[in-house]
């Protein structure tokens, strides 16, 4: 692909009974005008179409062969890679006879990234329940998306907006759970991650990571809860040994105020709430999910199938939208940081290839 036109990004068909279509459409309509990266959509051009009429969306739907070809006809219309759907929609009722083609959607959709053929997956909302009934058999999208990559370790949630990254050491567990769960390897494992990502991904080339205590105050020093000295502490340490600059443990009460937010580049929290309540009370409507520790750039919106809006033209796509746009960030990232180290190796050789053999 020639320079002027970078590598398209994957956007996946999603539910078709939620609102991934209509976000899609809409993305679209903003984005197409703008100096944006141009992404494509594995979905049915029939269905789109459709529904492009039956919300009164002016967006023209035009069906491509191969990823390239998005990048020659994004300015005009809608990038669709064919993935036919079996049963009719409707919308807010899933149906599991289309499992399979949301499967392929994503599978096929991963497979182009791996081919260098996009540079990112943008993954619209799935129903897990409904693709368990149509054989799906991994616990959900994250999981899926690691098994396709081969990824031996597990992966990292992060939200991120542009006033906040946040990271949630457990993510879906009881409170009571989350805490039985925290130990030194899960820790060290979400933090090593969030370093190597956001020097890969983003960019920073010395990420500041905040990082939270469990208990109010950060325990303070011992009176509300022992966790900080007898494990966050001592972890903490061993990862500053390894250059991380990592601070804390810091009492997660006072981490979210926007000075605080001045220093540090992400905050990795103990659990789910003490992670997302700050991102999502700062923008609710702009929050972006990325799964860190993948072979590949994914973003999600922050948000679900939305089945009791489905079809009704009112789903906002605001989340959408900034998922686009943060993969879109996050390949420009990776591509100047793999050019870099290229020119830097090239240097090298040149100055070995240069430099006398020592005399004996």
């Amino acid at each position: 692909m020639s320079q002027s036109i970078p590598l398209p990004v994957a956007i996946t068909m999603g539910d078709p009974a939620g609102i991934g279509g209509e976000l899609t459409l809409k993305a679209w309509d903003k984005l197409h005008q703008k100096a944006a990266q141009p992404f494509f959509v594995i979905d049915c051009p029939s269905r789109l179409k459709k529904l492009a009429t039956d919300l009164s969306l002016n967006v023209p739907v035009r069906e491509i062969s191969t990823p390239i070809d998005a990048g020659f006809c994004f300015g005009q219309a809608l990038p669709v890679i064919s993935e036919e759907l079996h049963e009719a929609v409707t919308p807010g009722v899933g149906d599991p006879r289309n499992g399979s083609a949301v499967i392929n959607s994503i599978k096929r959709s991963v497979g182009f990234v791996q081919n260098k053929e996009a540079s990112a997956v943008v993954t619209n909302p799935i129903n897990k329940a409904v693709l368990y009934q149509s054989g799906f058999n991994h616990p959900g999208h994250t999981e899926y998306l690691a098994d396709l990559a081969k990824s031996k370790t597990p992966s990292v949630m992060m939200l991120a907006s542009k006033q906040l990254r946040v990271i949630p050491v457990t993510i879906h567990l009881s409170l009571a759970e989350a805490i039985n769960k925290l130990d030194s390897d899960l820790i060290t494992h979400t933090i090593r991650t969030a370093s190597t990502a956001l020097k890969q991904d983003f960019g920073i080339r010395t990420p500041r990571i905040a990082v939270s205590g469990l208990n109010p105050h950060a325990g303070e020093d011992g009176s509300m809860g022992s966790e900080e000295i007898d494990l966050i502490i001592p972890t903490l340490e061993v990862l500053r040994k390894e250059g991380i600059d990592v601070r804390g443990p810091l009492p997660a009460d006072t981490m979210f105020h926007a000075k605080a937010r001045e220093g540090y580049d992400v905050a990795v929290c103990m659990y789910h709430d003490q992670a997302l309540i700050p991102i999502k009370t700062l923008d609710f409507d702009n929050g972006v999910n990325i799964t860190l520790g993948l072979p590949f750039i994914r973003t999600s919106p922050d948000h679900g199938t939305a089945y009791n809006i489905a079809g009704q033209g009112i789903a906002n796509p605001n989340s959408f939208i900034s998922a686009i746009e943060m993969a879109t960030t996050m390949a420009k990232a990776k591509v100047r940081m793999w050019s870099a180290i290229t020119l830097i190796a090239i240097f090298v050789l040149v100055c070995a290839s240069e430099c006398p053999s020592p005399s004996l």
